[in-house]
């Protein structure tokens, strides 16, 4: 009995873990760009509300609204544009000391917003050609909807 007991000890013993201490390193869990642009397909016209994590690669303005991208690529089927309205400009120059097109490049964020698809056009010479793609859109209309998460950077 005795045998028994100190092998039970001994097994429940081997069985303890100990936790790692915490990194410092900042562990972002990135939503699925893929995923969003099939919920925001399916749901279309309306879109899909919802806080999505997103890693900012590329910046563009098209007129006074700028564009934040998933890819370098602008047109990659697999971005997701984060759309600026253009009078939180200055807010983002006031808050950041930079532009939001400068300022978010390799930089991790929260968006809070509606992702939808958005018919782009295609045109010629001024005029629309017919021919047209689909972009995911989150539209930001107030500051407090991006948050970066990695200030750091």
């Amino acid at each position: 009995m005795k045998i028994v007991l100190l092998s039970l000890v001994l097994v429940l013993a081997g069985c303890t873990t100990t936790q790692p201490a915490p990194s410092k390193e900042l562990v972002i869990s990135y939503s699925n760009t893929m995923e969003i642009i099939k919920s925001a397909a399916g749901s279309a016209p309306d879109g899909v509300e919802g806080e999505y994590v997103l890693k900012i690669k590329a910046a563009g303005k098209q007129g006074p609204f700028v564009y934040l991208n998933t890819e370098f690529d602008y047109r990659d089927q697999r971005s997701v544009t984060v759309a600026i309205h253009p009078s939180l400009v200055p807010l983002f120059v006031e808050k950041y000391g930079a532009t939001p097109q400068e300022y978010f490049i390799n930089k991790s964020v929260s968006v809070f917003g509606q992702a939808k698809r958005i018919r782009i056009n295609f045109g010629l010479q001024g005029k629309p050609s017919g021919k047209y793609y689909y972009q995911t859109h989150i539209r930001v209309m107030d500051i407090a909807q991006i948050k970066v998460l990695d200030e750091h950077t």
